[in-house]
C-alpha cells in the first residue's frame, strides 16, 4: 500500500538525483530509503528511477508522479496544521512566509502584532526572495506567504495582490535627484542591485527590464550584492545609484545612507505586493491570522492595491 514515508522518499531522491543525499535531507540510512523506493514501485508496478554512476535519474513516469506526491503530502501537511492550530493556537508555532524586502521594514511590525494577540504562541517568518518563498510553498512547506509579483508564476496558486511599493532611483548626488530618472537615463546608470543570487528572477529587475526594453538595453550592474542593506551603504558611499522599493528607501536611507536622497521613475514604476497560497489548500486560522495582519502591515507602508 503506498504511504506518505514512501512519497517523502520518492521526492527528496527525485530532488536530489541521489539515494545518498535524500537519506541524508530525511535523516534515514541509505537502505532504508532503497527500501522505501522498491516498495512504491512494486506498489505502483513501475520503475520510478534508473540508476547512472553514482546517481539516479528519474523516468517519465516519476516526472507524472511528482506534482501528485507533493499535493498528497502538503495535503497531508495541511491536515496536521490544522489540527495543531485547532488544539493548541496560543502555544504552537506560527510560520509565514515573506519576501526579504518586505521583512525588512514590516517584519518586525508583523511579528509584535502576532505576539500582541497571542503572547505565548511562536512565529517564524521564512524566506529572502519571492522565488525562495514561492518553492516553499509550492513543496508545502509553508501555507501562506506574501510575496512580489511577477517574480512567481500562479499556477497552482492563489494570488491575491495587496498593496504597489513604487520602485524609486536613490542617490547620494543630488544632480541626478532633480527629476524623474527616465529608462534612457536609467541605462546609463552606473547602479548597484541587490538579490544577485536571484537576479533572473527578481520582482525589482523583472519590472526594469520590461522598462527599459523600449530602449533595447538590461540594467546594466557595476556592483552586485545580496542584501538591500550593503547596497543603500554602497549608494550613501557614492560608489554607484541602485533602484529599490520605497518602503525600503524611507526605512534604510535615513539610518544607512543620510545624505542620498531617492526621486521616482518616468513612468512610475512599482513592486507588486500578494498574499499567496496554493489554490486547493484549506487555510488553518493561524494562516488566515498571517494573512490578515501581513495585509494590514503592509498597507501601512505601501499603498494598498487596486484593481484596475
Amino acid at each position: 500500500m503506498l504511504s506518505l514515508h514512501q512519497l517523502r522518499c520518492f521526492l527528496a531522491t527525485y530532488e536530489h538525483g541521489s539515494l545518498t543525499s535524500a537519506a541524508a535531507e530525511l535523516g534515514y540510512a541509505q537502505p532504508s530509503v532503497s527500501e522505501q523506493i522498491r516498495a512504491l514501485e512494486k506498489s505502483l508496478d513501475v520503475q520510478l528511477f534508473r540508476r547512472v554512476g553514482r546517481g539516479v535519474v528519474p523516468t517519465t513516469i516519476a516526472d507524472e508522479l511528482r506534482p501528485h506526491a507533493e499535493r498528497t503530502l502538503a495535503a497531508a501537511d495541511d491536515a496536521r496544521r490544522a489540527v495543531a492550530s485547532a488544539r493548541s493556537f496560543d502555544t504552537g508555532t506560527i510560520r509565514f512566509g515573506m519576501f526579504g524586502t518586505a521583512r525588512l521594514y514590516a517584519g518586525a511590525g508583523l511579528v509584535a502584532d502576532v505576539l500582541a494577540r497571542y503572547p505565548g504562541v511562536r512565529v517564524e517568518l521564512i524566506g529572502q526572495n519571492s522565488t525562495d518563498v514561492h518553492e516553499e510553498l509550492r513543496r508545502g512547506r509553508l501555507e501562506a506567504a506574501m510575496i512580489a509579483v511577477p517574480a512567481v508564476t500562479s499556477e497552482g496558486m492563489t494570488v491575491t495582490p495587496v498593496a504597489k511599493d513604487e520602485l524609486v532611483y536613490i542617490s547620494a548626488d543630488p544632480e541626478r535627484l532633480t527629476a524623474p530618472v527616465t529608462a534612457s537615463r536609467l541605462a546609463q546608470a552606473t547602479l548597484v542591485m541587490p538579490e544577485t543570487t536571484w537576479r533572473a528572477v527578481d520582482s525589482t529587475r523583472i519590472v526594469l527590464r520590461q522598462m527599459l526594453h523600449e530602449t533595447g538595453r538590461n540594467p546594466t550592474t557595476r556592483i552586485e550584492v545580496e542584501d538591500v542593506e550593503t547596497a543603500v551603504e554602497l549608494v550613501g558611499m557614492g560608489l554607484a545609484d541602485s533602484v529599490i522599493p520605497r518602503g525600503a528607501a524611507d526605512s534604510l536611507l535615513p539610518r544607512l545612507a543620510p545624505h542620498a536622497g531617492s526621486v521616482p521613475l518616468r513612468p512610475r514604476q512599482y513592486d507588486v505586493i500578494a498574499v499567496v497560497h496554493r489554490a486547493e489548500a484549506t487555510l488553518s486560522p493561524a494562516a488566515e491570522l498571517m494573512i490578515e495582519l501581513a495585509t494590514a502591515r503592509i498597507q501601512q507602508i505601501a499603498e494598498p492595491y487596486r484593481p484596475r
